[in-house]
């Protein structure tokens, strides 16, 4: 038997370059300044979803992404991977949203995507690290999720249930949960594979038509007329039915004050012997200023 997956991944801003004008005066990220990279997680995510594919021939995995047209580019890592298909929504009403509107959009764009048996989502994004995008999707859809996801153990479609190892604060824990559900994967989850080069042959031209240049639509209309793989499906919020108040800044409760590289600098240091008396001192004086004890 079968199964429909969806994988939801995310292009984010690689933190370890954030310089003075990662943010716009308006608080939000400047993605554009900034190199964008796979979310980490949603990698681990992604291979969890191969796997599930490779034990249940015939099944399809289809990865949605949000963010701006650029953010195809994930969905060609993951076509380069393994998946089937991709979804990208991208409009300029969607811009600033924080994770409720982020998730009211992604739950959106589900639905339209219509039937699916497990949602597998990174835990959490590294521009944000809130974990709260893949929760709030579950709640939306009125779904079971199970986070902290390490592995999948077993899956029975015709009984419709899932056997999950979790790794939790103090150890693991093995839960088992009806399908469908949406699943958030740890970092420590198995790492994805590489692309394979014929997948990457096939869908190296594989664009969304936000993203092409007057250019490239002439080049490639006469291609994806015989190829139409190669038209990732795009939507706007109109195609997913999204309400304007609840998208974007208007739908983002929350705002950000200020973005910060913070680089840790000793204010002073101390060079010790190995006597008993240096070490007796220092431990004497980390207890009286409360640092540790």
């Amino acid at each position: 038997m079968s199964l429909n997956i969806v994988v939801l991944a995310k292009q984010v801003p690689d933190t370890r370059n954030v310089g003075p004008d990662a943010m716009t005066p308006e608080g939000t990220i400047n993605r554009a300044a900034l190199p964008a990279v796979f979310n980490p997680e949603d990698l681990n995510a992604l291979e969890q979803a191969l796997r599930l594919k490779e034990q249940f021939p015939g099944s399809k995995i289809s990865v949605l992404t949000m963010g701006l047209p650029k953010s195809a580019e994930v969905i060609r890592e993951a076509l380069y991977r393994g998946a089937d298909e991709g979804y990208v929504v991208t409009d300029r009403p969607l811009g600033g949203a924080d994770t409720l509107a982020t998730s009211y959009t992604l739950s959106q764009a589900i639905k339209k995507i219509g039937k699916f048996d497990i949602i597998l989502g990174g835990r959490q994004a590294i521009d944000g690290d809130t974990a709260q995008v893949g929760p709030q999707i579950a709640e939306k859809l009125g779904l079971t999720q199970v986070t902290y996801a390490e592995e999948i153990i077993s899956l029975s479609p015709e009984d419709k249930k899932i056997v999950i190892k979790r790794h939790i604060d103090g150890g693991v824990e093995t839960v088992e949960a009806p399908l469908p559900l949406v699943v958030t994967v740890n970092g420590s989850a198995a790492p994805c594979r590489p692309r394979n080069a014929k997948r990457l042959m096939k869908y190296k031209n594989a664009t969304a038509k936000a993203e092409r240049t007057p250019e490239q639509n002439e080049t490639l209309a006469s291609l994806i007329e015989t190829k139409p793989y190669l038209d990732i499906t795009q939507w706007g919020a109109a195609d997913i039915e999204a309400d304007p108040n609840q998208i974007g800044k208007a739908g983002s409760p929350t705002n950000v004050k200020a973005i910060k590289n913070i680089v840790f600098k000793a204010k002073e240091s101390r060079t010790l012997t190995s006597s008993d008396e240096d070490i007796d001192n220092l431990i004497v004086e980390l207890l009286n200023e409360k640092i540790i004890g």
